[in-house]
């Protein structure tokens, strides 16, 4: 995590930091119906190391979605991939060589040397 994000929310299913939303809301200014759009968070199969996972925007509420706001966000999750991403914290990282959204994911057990798939 960056060093102006110092908290994580420990009642929360996902944390995203405060540098992860900046770069959220920066994606959703031209959007329209705003307050409709959530960062859809979810673990799919596939990927190199069985899982892999996929974050968008999306407008839909499906049932059993959890709902979490953090940083004036809204996150979803669907309810299959609650146990799978409990506890982690989706940050966004920048660098020379490569800039995107980080997982960290403590009930991940390995993961691909593209760091975009997981194993559970």
């Amino acid at each position: 995590m960056s060093a102006t994000d110092t908290h994580v929310d420990t009642d929360s299913v996902i944390t995203l930091t405060e540098t992860a939303a900046e770069k959220v809301r920066s994606f959703l200014e031209d959007q329209p119906d705003v307050e409709q759009i959530a960062l859809r968070v979810a673990v799919q199969a596939g990927g190199c190391a069985g899982f892999r996972y996929a974050l968008f925007f999306d407008d839909r509420q499906l049932d059993g979605d959890l709902e979490e706001q953090h940083h004036g966000i809204n996150v979803r999750v669907d309810k299959m991939s609650t146990p799978y991403i409990h506890g982690s914290v989706i940050d966004w990282k920048e660098s020379l060589e490569a800039s995107g959204f980080s997982i960290e994911n403590p009930n991940s057990s390995g993961s691909c040397a593209c760091g975009d798939s997981a194993t559970f």
